[in-house]
């Protein structure tokens, strides 16, 4: 009964926040998020009032499953943009762009962090912020999709953007892995090249295996269903199979083997869509069903922000240094990457700017840095960052996509429509 009334208080609350935030012309996504800050356990939550918000951390750590179902789906959905036809335009510009993009940002932070080491070890510890730099490249792309999704925005730019963040996840997830091996080695002084180069390549590979076995069985069994809303259940069945079977975790001749539940829905939705003919059709009504759980979804990431570390003057500081060569890193990167391949004006400017959210991928990371001897201060600083960039991030996302004209003056406009101006000289909202 608590947890119903929770889910539904989460929704109801979600949703009104976003009539308030249109009036501000801020995304849906930024309102969902405070919404689930005002009904943390840092707001209306420290009130106890009986199921209205979250007393605990724990309360909400304890919805956590609709999360990872909802990243799941947002991985799903991102994997229908890798179609071969756009691959064809843009896949060489992509990965280009995505490896490049997030090596620079790890380059930059690290030698800011490390610099303001040496300035001050007690602010920060050198296996601490060689880790950070790497967990600096990873994005968010749940942020970065809802926002497309709700102002429809389309062009070159839009495009080459989901095709980024998709690719961002597998190179900051080597980016991490390499990193965190050499952090650790600084601390016991034994190097393991399982753990820096192994694990993370065996990871990548096994998600993107069981990712396009679970797409062609999903195409081979929708095959013997008809009816939409059948097809309908299969399709939304199979993301959850998958989101189940990422969870696993093993062990081979020493290797710890895993998956990534991003790459592995992303691979399904990828090779589902070039292999079905009636993918698109089958991809809008998954998207109309999962519109709930995404709420849900940003809600709880929002219920999830601790407040408290502001009160903390060495987060602070070694966080506003983060979240400025974090910036500078993803937009000097996305930039300088752009012009290499050949990329328009418009996309060189405005491409680094939509980068900037960051939320799960990073605070996993980060779950994992707490092993260090002050991985603590990684966890609080990446915290800190996730709670500006989750809150700020949408926003700009949604300005650069107006900027570069991808994105048209809303109005009172059907949700199953495109978004069409109401005054097409207009575009500064």
């Amino acid at each position: 009964m608590e947890t119903l009334i929770q889910l539904s208080v989460c929704l109801v609350g979600g949703l009104l926040m976003s009539r308030a935030a249109k009036k501000l012309n801020l995304p849906a996504v930024t309102a969902y998020l405070i919404a689930g800050l005002l009904l943390g356990p840092y707001c209306i939550g420290a009130l106890n009032f009986y199921n209205l918000g979250f007393n605990t951390p724990e309360e909400v750590s304890s919805l956590d499953l609709f999360s990872q179902v909802a990243l799941g789906f947002i991985a799903f959905t991102i994997g229908n943009e890798f179609r071969l036809e756009q691959l064809k335009h843009m896949g060489k510009q992509a990965i280009t762009v995505g490896v490049l993009q997030a090596v620079v940002t790890t380059i930059l932070v690290d030698i800011a962090l490390v610099v303001l080491h040496f300035i001050n070890p007690a602010l920060i510890s050198l296996s601490s912020a060689i880790t950070l730099g790497a967990i600096a490249a990873a994005t968010a792309p749940a942020a970065t999709l809802m926002v497309v999704r709700q102002y429809k925005a389309d062009g070159p730019l839009t495009k080459l953007l989901l095709l980024v963040v998709a690719i961002d996840d597998a190179v900051g997830l080597v980016l991490f892995s390499a990193s965190f091996g050499v952090a650790s080695a600084l601390e016991s002084g034994a190097v393991s090249i399982v753990t820096i180069l192994v694990e993370p390549l065996v990871e990548i590979v096994l998600s993107l295996v069981l990712g396009g076995v679970a797409g062609w069985i999903l195409y081979r069994v929708e095959k013997y269903f008809y009816s939409r809303s059948k097809r309908l259940s299969i399709s939304i069945g199979f993301v959850l199979l998958t989101v189940g079977l990422s969870m696993a975790e093993f062990e081979v001749g020493g290797v710890r083997c895993g998956f990534s539940l991003l790459l592995v829905c992303m691979m399904t939705g990828t090779v589902f869509c070039n292999i079905c003919d009636f993918s698109e059709e089958l991809m809008s009504r998954v998207d109309g069903w999962t519109a709930p759980l995404f709420v849900l979804f940003f809600v709880l990431s929002g219920a999830e922000l601790n407040l408290k570390i502001l009160s903390n003057p060495l987060v602070l500081l070694v966080g506003v240094v983060y979240i400025i060569f974090r910036s500078l890193g993803k937009y000097l990167g996305a930039y300088s990457s752009c012009a290499m391949t050949g990329c328009s004006d418009t996309i060189r400017k405005h491409l680094g700017i939509t980068l900037l959210p960051q939320a799960g991928v990073a605070l996993g990371m980060a779950l994992t840095a707490q092993q260090l001897s002050d991985g603590e201060i990684v966890r609080s600083v990446v915290l800190f960052s996730v709670l500006v960039y989750e809150l700020v991030g949408p926003t700009l996302t949604k300005r650069a996509l107006i900027a570069a004209g991808e994105i048209q003056v809303e109005g009172r406009t059907n949700a199953r429509k495109k978004n069409t101006p109401a005054n097409p000289l207009r575009l500064d909202k």
